[in-house]
């Protein structure tokens, strides 16, 4: 965007940072009290509550502890969450938040799931986190950040350096998300790659982040989906698009490339698909 952003000096981007961490620290036990607990479903026969979701129960209470922690440090942004809506603030400032993305693959037992947080003014998102709780991985990306801290420690995030298209890896929720046409598209671009790697959710886009993969394409994103996950790719040298080539954060159709050349004969392809 152009002008000055409303977290324009440093002070306000430490601060920003900092709650950052506090929400994601908060949202950890939140999500991990549901996740892989055995018996959760066979026990609520004898409940009285025959809707008993521990996904959405975590959804909830892993959010709403973010709220509060944003109520308390920052009162004057807004927030959009996936579960409890948008408040209106007066800072110029917004908190977009996914408490769990990947619901498939938290039902399922996977670790590719992820806890989304991420902050935006006018022009679209500023910075962003996404953390795993399970593995405990923490992807950071915006305000001069590009980093993960994990199993093996502190790392720097870099998406990969141009490499043939033929030996690209893709990520992708396809065939799950998306219409017909879409799935077309997606598997257009598939078919000219060697690897491709299905229901990652969140967790592709961060390892795109991490130079581990070339590109995730998706369709049907809501903005509290990509927010974060464009903070981590363009900090660490990446591309995030729509379909169109434009802005991503209102959601859609996602193109995630680790770098402008890839991300050129990708786009040209869906493109060509699409507008055929």
């Amino acid at each position: 965007g152009g002008g000055m952003s409303v977290a324009g000096d440093q002070s306000t981007k430490d601060d920003l940072v900092r709650v950052a961490h506090l929400l994601a620290d908060a949202a950890r036990p939140e999500t991990l009290r549901m996740f892989r607990v055995r018996g959760l479903v066979a026990d609520n026969k004898s409940k009285a509550d025959e809707n008993f979701d521990p996904v959405t129960e975590a959804d909830r209470a892993a959010e709403q502890v973010m709220r509060d922690i944003l109520d308390r440090e920052r009162p004057d942004d807004g927030i959009v969450g996936e579960e409890f809506g948008t408040k209106p603030g007066t800072s110029g400032l917004t908190w977009v938040l996914d408490p769990i993305d990947g619901t498939r693959g938290f039902i399922s037992g996977t670790p590719t799931w992820g806890v989304l947080i991420s902050v935006a003014d006018a022009s679209g998102p500023l910075f962003g986190i996404m953390d795993q709780p399970y593995i405990g991985e923490r992807f950071v990306g915006g305000f001069g950040l590009a980093e993960m801290v994990g199993p093996h420690g502190k790392m720097q995030l870099a998406t990969r350096k141009n490499r043939a298209f033929q030996d690209a890896t893709i990520m992708t929720t396809f065939p799950e998300v998306g219409t017909t046409v879409e799935a077309r598209a997606f598997r257009r671009v598939a078919e000219k790659v060697k690897l491709t790697r299905y229901g990652m959710d969140c967790y592709g886009y961060a390892l795109v982040a991490a130079g581990q993969v070339d590109l995730v394409i998706e369709a049907g994103l809501q903005p509290y989906d990509i927010h974060a996950p464009i903070c981590l790719i363009e900090a660490a040298g990446g591309v995030v698009s729509n379909w169109q080539g434009g802005a991503a954060h209102l959601g859609g159709r996602i193109i995630a490339a680790a770098n402008r050349d890839i991300h050129a004969v990708a786009l040209q392809i869906l493109q060509d698909v699409v507008d055929g």
